[in-house]
């Protein structure tokens, strides 16, 4: 693991809805260099851009049609190489979200495909050796695409009709069009991916987020293969970048980490039990008290014992493939559940406007958004034009923003002190002080049972041991523990008490305790 990465706290920036510079209604790569400073004012000192490259825009850019060209909304190539420079200049990193499972139909590497002549690049993508034979049938593949080309053939597509599968093999073919992951086209296509990430390495870029990072080799069910060919990257990376992060979404550390990702996400998705905390009906970290975490905590140990000592695995407090947190808790609630995001093991994720509790909005879609698309408005500034995002008509906006007026805006939480915002801060400013809080730090979960609160677990280092007690519930509860209080790092909201072997939790509070075990 790179040693920066124990201390780093990310920033999620969706392009288009961060800052407008320019008038257009899209945010662009000059507005995030115009607020590095107050990112790294609130804590973060990482960065993940979600695609900001050239791209039709049907699924809000996660259809590239260049890997290597910056879309004219956001800005040039060189406002990205200044945007490292400006980053780093300030102690930060930057990833770029690489999409290397499919492309746009618009790519040239598509177009080529579709010819009826044979080309270099008629192996680049999945396609049937007829029109009248479907691929959409084997595992990794969502669909096809049939009888729009001169191409006699069935091309594969990995979610929306306008993203053609790339080709890196099958794991196990079983039909003469399908590649082994060994094939001159499937490893054609590896290089390829290489080399775009070469380009902007080579740029200042600090790595890449990898959108569907377990989906690459088809027919591929227990990733063995794909998980070859991060290994084969990794190698390449260790020899030509050795500084390069690779953080997947890929939703199982186990085989992510062993792939040779840093980092791995617990998706909404899958079995996780991740959106047990803070969305649906009953979220744990609600005030109602009608939540269960001993689900997630039970598959998040699991992972951690699999992956200890091999990376790690990150929790995000949202991201632009789900609703907010704010549909599902208010901002005092809020609080606790980032005294929790901001205390586990792992690197920390933190999505652009969940720091002043951005509502989620419902709108229609926008750039293949649907469901998703209310969490991607743009960020509310201040209380000015468009919320200080854009000086721009506001039916010219990437989407309507907030209309209440109680709408959230960044100027007024950081003038409040006991705002979302300050809480944040404060608990970001906190995990960097204390070892035992940082992601490497040892874990132990202390309380946790069926349907009831607290959630108590113990963070340690080499220096320090940090008891962290959360209830989120209304009601006081209380826990027998093995560990003493020594002294209080954190408080919000009523003090614990020690009540011989027990602690009581008063309700709607979060307390991090430096501990020294109970000696029998």
């Amino acid at each position: 693991m790179k040693d920066w990465l124990n201390n780093s706290v990310f920033y999620e920036i969706y392009p288009q809805s961060f800052l407008d510079t320019n008038g257009d209604g899209i945010g662009d790569l000059a507005g995030i260099i115009a607020k590095l400073d107050y990112i790294r004012q609130l804590g973060c000192n990482a960065l993940w851009l979600n695609p900001c490259f050239l791209s039709p825009f049907g699924d809000a850019g996660y259809d590239v049609s260049d890997y290597t060209q910056v879309a004219p909304r956001y800005g040039t190539n060189e406002d990205l190489e200044r945007l490292f420079a400006e980053a780093h200049r300030r102690g930060m990193k930057v990833l770029l979200d690489l999409v290397p499972g499919h492309t746009s139909t618009q790519h040239p590497w598509f177009q080529q495909s579709c010819k009826a002549e044979p080309n270099e690049y008629w192996g680049r993508y999945i396609w049937s050796d007829s029109v009248w034979t479907d691929v959409a049938q084997y595992p990794s593949i969502a669909g096809s695409l049939r009888g729009l080309y001169p191409r006699d053939g069935s091309v594969a597509v990995n979610f929306f009709s306008n993203q053609p599968a790339l080709n890196y093999g099958f794991a196990h073919p079983t039909e003469p069009w399908q590649s082994a992951v060994d094939s001159p086209e499937a490893l054609a296509t590896r290089q390829a991916m290489k080399d775009v990430m070469a380009f902007w390495l080579n740029k200042g870029c600090d790595g890449f987020r990898v959108d569907m990072a377990g989906s690459l080799v088809k027919n591929d069910p227990d990733g063995q293969e794909t998980q070859k060919l991060w290994q084969d990257v990794r190698r390449f990376l260790d020899r030509d970048f050795p500084d390069a992060v690779l953080i997947s979404e890929w939703g199982d550390p186990q085989k992510s980490l062993l792939a040779g990702f840093h980092m791995d996400f617990l998706l909404h998705f899958g079995p996780s039990h991740y959106m047990d905390l803070f969305r649906g009906d009953a979220p744990y970290f609600r005030r109602d008290g009608q939540g269960d975490a001993r689900a997630f905590v039970d598959a998040y140990r699991a992972n951690y014992n699999l992956t200890r000592q091999k990376g790690l695995i990150c929790i995000p407090s949202g991201n632009h493939d789900m609703e907010r947190m704010r549909k599902f808790l208010d901002p005092e609630e809020m609080k606790i559940a980032f005294a929790f995001l901001l205390s586990m093991p792992g690197v920390p994720f933190l999505y652009y406007g969940d720091e002043i509790g951005m509502r989620h909005l419902p709108l229609p879609s926008v750039e293949g958004g649907y469901g998703r698309t209310g969490a991607r408005t743009p960020m509310q500034w201040n209380r000015g034009k468009n919320y200080g995002f854009s000086e721009g008509a506001a039916e010219s906006l990437y989407t309507p923003q907030d209309p209440a007026a109680d709408a959230p805006v960044v100027e007024e939480a950081m003038a409040c002190p006991t705002s979302l915002w300050q809480e944040i801060q404060k608990l970001i400013c906190l995990r960097r002080d204390h070892p035992a809080l940082c992601a490497r730090g040892g874990l132990e979960f202390v309380f946790c049972e069926d349907h009831r609160y607290p959630l108590a677990y113990l963070r340690t280092a080499k220096t320090e041991s940090v008891l962290v007690v959360l209830n989120p519930s209304r009601s006081p509860a209380e826990f027998s523990c093995p560990y003493r209080p020594q002294e209080v790092l954190y408080q919000h909201g009523d003090a614990v008490e020690v009540r011989g072997d027990s602690l009581r939790v008063p309700g709607e509070s979060a307390a991090f305790l430096r501990v020294e075990p109970c000696l029998e």
